[in-house]
């Protein structure tokens, strides 16, 4: 041990303990330094190079009109080219909520118009006054 930390001290390294468990135990000489620095750098390399997928929402009528419904589907589409996932949200208020097949047309019509590029991660469910559905983008 006293040998490896004298070679150590000749060539300016450090002496890094690897297996302090087994017998003897392992040690290697190196530039710790560095060697810290280098998994800094790839560990931010790594983090330069994920994409976080956000969950983007966009939220529907029962009645919606058509250039409406065209603007909302065009937004989604959008979001599942960027590789983000989509909500597609019914609200009810009132006695739209009486009626919950309607909302799920449209929900239904929009996961159509949507499947060549997203597909449903989640099938339309009713929670209080809202109806949700979720969309993953195609990759």
């Amino acid at each position: 041990m006293e040998q490896a930390q004298q070679l150590a001290k000749e060539r300016s390294l450090d002496l890094v303990e690897i297996a302090p468990d087994s017998q003897p135990p392992v040690c290697k000489l190196m530039d710790y330094g560095k060697y810290r620095y280098e998994l800094q750098r790839a560990a931010r390399e790594n983090k330069k190079k994920q994409h976080n997928v956000q969950v983007k929402e966009v939220k529907f009528r029962p009645g919606i009109a058509d250039h409406d419904y065209n603007f909302k589907t065009r937004h989604a589409r959008r979001f599942l080219e960027e590789g983000n996932k989509v909500k597609l949200t019914m609200m009810f208020r009132g006695r739209q909520s009486a009626y919950p097949e309607l909302g799920r047309e449209v929900l239904e019509r929009v996961t159509e118009d949507l499947k060549d590029i997203g597909k449903a991660e989640s099938y339309p469910r009713l929670e209080g006054r809202m109806m949700s559905t979720v969309l993953a983008p195609l990759k």
